[in-house]
């Protein structure tokens, strides 16, 4: 775990890949649970330390999450969400030399709990979510496209499934890509851009890939993280 930022209503930091967000059936080590011991020692505090999970990532997925330290701020921070004031941009690299350079894709989504797998099914079919992203091509070649992609809802599995459908799977996708590498799932959360909860100034946190690894050196990553 890397911490980014910290101040004494949030904390930013990198969850690495195929860690999960919170503590699950596995009971691996779980990125929750490591800031609350990180804040914990940190700062001398006792008995149980207060760490608000406001968003997720997919075990799978690294990149940038922003945890709230107090029940206010944890309020303030899911309300932004609700309202579509919270903004994650991520970056992924798929299988094939993508067609149209940018899209907007909508499609209902259904979870089967038990598998653990999502599916695209009729938007009249019971238990099914709107999933709507707007993805970006930034660069490709001839067996690969590098893509910047914002979410505008947040479904498990989103942008991995709704890219599949669509016949561009994430490389390194052990569930989505039948013919994935083993692998780090190639899809990175970059970018996130919020209003600090108290302060009410506007945070943004960059952090790219690991770009000296396959596939994302491959392509020109970094140049993408100046802007």
């Amino acid at each position: 775990m890397q911490v980014v930022y910290e101040d004494n209503q949030i904390i930013v930091v990198i969850k690495p890949h195929n860690m999960p967000s919170q503590e699950d059936a596995s009971k691996d080590e779980d990125l929750l649970s490591l800031v609350k011991a990180y804040i914990k020692e940190k700062y001398n505090k006792e008995g149980n330390v207060f760490v608000g999970l406001v968003h997720r990532l997919d075990r799978p997925t690294g990149g940038l999450m922003v945890f709230a330290r107090n029940s206010k701020s944890a309020s303030r921070l899911s309300k932004q969400i609700q309202n579509g004031e919270f903004k994650k941009v991520y970056y992924c690299v798929v299988e094939g030399k993508i067609k149209f350079n940018s899209q907007r894709l909508e499609n209902f989504l259904k979870k089967d709990e038990k598998r653990n797998i999502v599916t695209v099914a009729p938007r009249l079919e019971e238990g099914t979510k709107r999933a709507e992203l707007v993805y970006k091509c930034l660069e490709k070649n001839d067996k690969r496209s590098l893509l910047e992609v914002e979410i505008l809802t947040g479904r498990s599995h989103q942008i991995r499934v709704q890219l599949a459908n669509i016949g561009y799977p994430i490389f390194g996708d052990q569930k989505y890509n039948k013919n994935a590498q083993k692998a780090n799932l190639a899809l990175w959360a970059g970018r996130l851009e919020f209003v600090h909860p108290v302060s009410k100034q506007k945070m943004k946190f960059i952090a790219e890939p690991d770009v000296s690894v396959k596939p994302w050196n491959e392509f020109n990553v970094s140049k993408f993280f100046l802007r």
